[in-house]
């Protein structure tokens, strides 16, 4: 990957670009370059970073453990929807006077 840093010329930000996709990689305004002008390391953003990506881990446990509470209901779900039209159709049979035993016939 090739990279340039540019100066922006509105707001004097030292700009990193991919230059074949055109991409702004990083920014950083001008009082956050050194005097060599390159961007200070800040060790509060490495901590953020640390913490967002602790947060989505656990957010992905809770949305797996979520999923997989759903599939257990879906089946007991699926089995009353399944009971209740067999009871519904039993009802019929009733209604109308036929005989279970006609069922084979």
């Amino acid at each position: 990957m090739q990279e340039i840093e540019v100066d922006c010329p509105c707001c004097e930000a030292r700009l990193v670009i991919d230059v074949r996709t055109r991409t702004v990689l990083r920014h950083a305004l001008p009082d956050q370059l050194d005097e060599f002008g390159k961007p200070k390391r800040d060790g509060t953003r490495w901590d953020a970073a640390i913490d967002r990506v602790g947060g989505r881990r656990d957010g992905a446990e809770d949305a797996f453990d979520s999923a997989l509470q759903k599939e257990h209901r879906r089946s007991k779900d699926l089995d009353a929807l399944f009971d209740r039209a067999k009871d519904k159709i039993d009802k019929r049979r009733t209604e109308l006077g036929e005989d279970e035993s006609d069922e084979g016939s």
